[in-house]
C-alpha cells in the first residue's frame, strides 16, 4: 500500500461545546484534507509546538517524552496513521535509537504531537485518505474563504459521524483588542498555562497579519 505525505493545515475548535476540537490535515501533493477529531490537551499541545512564540514556563506532557528521547538517544523518524475503524485513527509511530528500529501503538493526536517536536513526517495509507478524505477545489486564493468552507464542511463530515461540532472563527471578544493587548493577554496566558485562551488569542493575531 502507498503512504502519502500529510501536513497540518490548522485546528478547528468548538464554541458551543468545551473540549472539541479538530485536527485537519493536508495531503503534501494535493488538495484532500483529513479531519481527526482530537481532546482539548493534545489540541493545546499541537497548537504550542507549532506556534514557536508560545513557550510554557513548564514542559508540557509531550515536551517531558522529548526531553527524555533525547537523553536517551531516542528518534522519532515517522508517524503513520495505518488504521480507521469506526471513526477512530490508529497511528505507530517508527522511533530509532542505536540504530535498532521501533514500532510503537499511540493515539493519533499524541502520534501528531511528538512529530512535531521531533520535526517527523507524517503519513497515512492511501486507502485511508480515499475513505475519509475531504476533496475541495477553489476557483480564487481567498484564504478567509477557504477556511470558512474548510469550517463547513468539517462540520457535516463531524455531525455525519454522529461526534461533537466543532466551529471556528471564535475570538471571545478580542475582535475589541489592539495588537498590543492581544500580545500581552497573550503573554499572561501562556503564564497562567491557560494554553486554550493561548491558542484563540494566537488565531486572532494571525488573522491581523
Amino acid at each position: 500500500m502507498s503512504l502519502v505525505r500529510l501536513k497540518i493545515k490548522g485546528i478547528s475548535y468548538s464554541q458551543t461545546q468545551n473540549g472539541a476540537y479538530a485536527l485537519i490535515l493536508n495531503e503534501v501533493e494535493g488538495d484532500r484534507k483529513l479531519p481527526i477529531v482530537i481532546g482539548a490537551f493534545e489540541a493545546q499541545s499541537i497548537a504550542i509546538a507549532l506556534e514557536k512564540e508560545i513557550k510554557p514556563p513548564r514542559p508540557l506532557t509531550h515536551d517531558l517524552f522529548k526531553n527524555f528521547s533525547d537523553r536517551f538517544d531516542i528518534v522519532i523518524k515517522q508517524v503513520i496513521i495505518h488504521k480507521l475503524v469506526d471513526g477512530v485513527f490508529y497511528s505507530s509511530i517508527i522511533c530509532e535509537r542505536d540504530k535498532i528500529e521501533e514500532i510503537i501503538d499511540a493515539r493519533t493526536s499524541d502520534a501528531i504531537a511528538l512529530a512535531l517536536r521531533f520535526n517527523a513526517p507524517i503519513f497515512t495509507y492511501k486507502t485511508i485518505l480515499d475513505k475519509a478524505g475531504i476533496f475541495l477545489k477553489f476557483s480564487s486564493k481567498d484564504k478567509e474563504k477557504e477556511e470558512t468552507d474548510d469550517s463547513i464542511v468539517v462540520d457535516e463530515i463531524l455531525q455525519e459521524g454522529e461526534t461533537v461540532e466543532i466551529e471556528s472563527g471564535a475570538t471571545d471578544g478580542y475582535t475589541e483588542l489592539s495588537i498590543d493587548e492581544l500580545h500581552k493577554e497573550l503573554d499572561k496566558a501562556v503564564v497562567n498555562e491557560d494554553y486554550e485562551k493561548a491558542a484563540k488569542l494566537r488565531d486572532e493575531i494571525s488573522k491581523r497579519n
